[in-house]
């Protein structure tokens, strides 16, 4: 049985594929190649994906990622499609799904909402519950750094706190907007912000949201 992950991946190596090398996407600095790169490395090169959070290791991170980058963009693209290899931890289906989701519908909304003609996606219910599942249990990691108080608010008025503070600033939406905001695509989320309007601004143009 396919998984949201699973999905989620084929969707992510389709729109890379479509897009080409040098399209633009939501992560600053990357074009699609430096996307394709990152997600190959994470799943196959552990010993320099580290350096996205171990300083020591971020220059190995560096020259990895231009090794990568410097791939045909084809055989990249499909080792996204393709995933791990079998002795990856993330070759198995409950690794992936618990990984994998969120990375990949992020990393898949960072290349479609790059495009200036993207519209928003119809998720199912059941893939939104999975999403805010993850946010619950990842909100306070992601909101660490904003400059106010965050409560997230989904429309049936489930909440979760991302960050402990005053002002209080209520961010309303779907699970993959608030996802999304929450990882620091504030410009492109599809949501609604309550508060007070300087603390608004302030978390609207905050860099410091996210992992």
């Amino acid at each position: 049985m396919s998984t949201h992950a699973k999905r989620e991946r084929l969707l992510l190596a389709d729109l890379l594929e479509a897009a080409g090398p040098d399209a633009p996407t939501l992560c600053e600095g990357w074009r699609t190649r430096d996307l394709a790169a990152h997600v190959v490395i994470r799943e196959r090169r552990p010993d320099a994906a580290g350096g996205a959070f171990v300083k020591p290791l971020a220059s190995r991170l560096e020259k990895v990622m231009a090794e990568y980058a410097g791939k045909p963009y084809e055989e990249l693209v499909q080792l996204v499609r393709t995933g791990p290899p079998r002795f990856s931890p993330f070759s198995l289906k409950q690794i992936d799904e618990a990984a994998n989701i969120v990375e990949f519908y992020v990393h898949a909304e960072d290349v479609r909402r790059a495009q200036p003609d993207w519209t928003r996606r119809e998720l199912d219910p059941v893939f939104q519950n999975a999403l805010w599942s993850r946010l619950e249990r990842m909100a306070r990691l992601m909101g660490r750094g904003a400059p106010t108080g965050v409560v997230l608010r989904r429309p049936d008025g489930q909440t979760a706190v991302a960050h402990k503070g005053t002002p209080v600033v209520t961010v309303t939406g779907e699970p993959s907007e608030l996802l999304l905001f929450l990882y620091g695509r504030q410009q492109t989320a599809d949501v609604e912000l309550d508060g007070d309007k300087e603390a608004i601004a302030r978390l609207h143009e905050t860099k410091q949201l996210g992992i």
